[in-house]
């Protein structure tokens, strides 16, 4: 049976939850031999998974850029990953009749920071009952995402989340303003730092985004600080071969060293 996610009992004061996995589904088999790592590291250190692959692409820059195995293909195959390591599942959602579709299938639906601000796709997850994590606009400032969460809330769902991914505040790059997790905190839902995308550099001139993957513990160290409820981040075993967002992925090897230094800064400030 899935792992239904209750954050009020899961979350500690002395520990962050983890959301993590693939940047997307690749193929049948790399879901799981990530998944069966992350369970085994997290259960060694009492951090709640919350497993995240995206079932497809849907704002890529180049038009010949990976977008997926097929929709309902890779959504059961992140149910099977649910069912066999019991951890709950976050996945993107584009349109409002994405919403319906991908809740037979996870546990948490994620509105893209680019479309955080439409209230369709908003209502139409809320609706659906599950949890509902809305990544803040790279446009936006952390308190204004709080029409994002009364949207959510007003539709009769009291189960969401924010996450900060970062501005842009010139072309090509992100810059993680940390004030933000503060003021999104004080709207009263749990926040999480989108680590790996805050590191994005998009839209380069070759049409493949670019990243600085190396600053992945220090944003991720100053997120747990600034009181971060969880860490984002996408990871693969071979981040120069993965089919989407390899250039700001952390190696899966590397992940285990971070959530001790996590573990450690969130023991220190509590």
């Amino acid at each position: 049976m899935i792992k239904h996610i209750s954050f009020l009992s899961q979350m500690r004061h002395d520990r962050f939850f983890l959301m993590a996995g693939p940047c997307v589904v690749e193929n049948e088999e790399m879901p799981f031999q990530i998944a069966e790592e992350l369970v085994r590291i997290t259960s060694q250190l009492d951090i709640p998974l919350i497993f995240k692959a995206s079932y497809k692409k849907a704002n890529r820059s180049r038009i010949d850029s990976f977008s997926g195995i097929g929709d309902l293909k890779a959504l059961k195959i992140l149910k099977q990953v649910s069912e066999r390591f019991n951890v709950p599942i976050v996945t993107d959602i584009h349109t409002a009749e994405e919403a319906a579709m991908a809740a037979e299938f996870v546990d948490v639906l994620q509105i893209p920071a680019f479309l955080c601000r439409q209230t369709e796709l908003l209502i139409a997850a809320a609706k659906t009952g599950k949890v509902v994590n809305i990544k803040k606009g790279q446009f936006l400032s952390g308190k204004s995402m709080q029409y994002a969460v009364e949207k959510v809330l007003q539709s009769g769902n009291d189960k969401v989340f924010l996450t900060d991914r970062g501005n842009m505040y010139g072309y090509q790059d992100l810059v993680v303003d940390f004030r933000n997790i503060w003021d999104m905190k004080n709207i009263g839902v749990p926040v999480v730092v989108d680590v790996t995308h805050s590191l994005q550099q998009p839209n380069q001139d070759s049409g493949v985004t670019g990243g600085q993957p190396h600053m992945i513990s220090l944003i991720s160290k100053a997120a747990i600080a600034s009181g971060a409820d969880g860490i984002f981040l996408e990871t693969h075993p071979e981040p120069a071969k993965a089919l989407s967002d390899g250039a700001n992925m952390l190696p899966l090897n590397l992940l285990e060293e971070l959530l001790l230094k996590l573990v450690r800064v969130r023991e220190a400030i509590v």
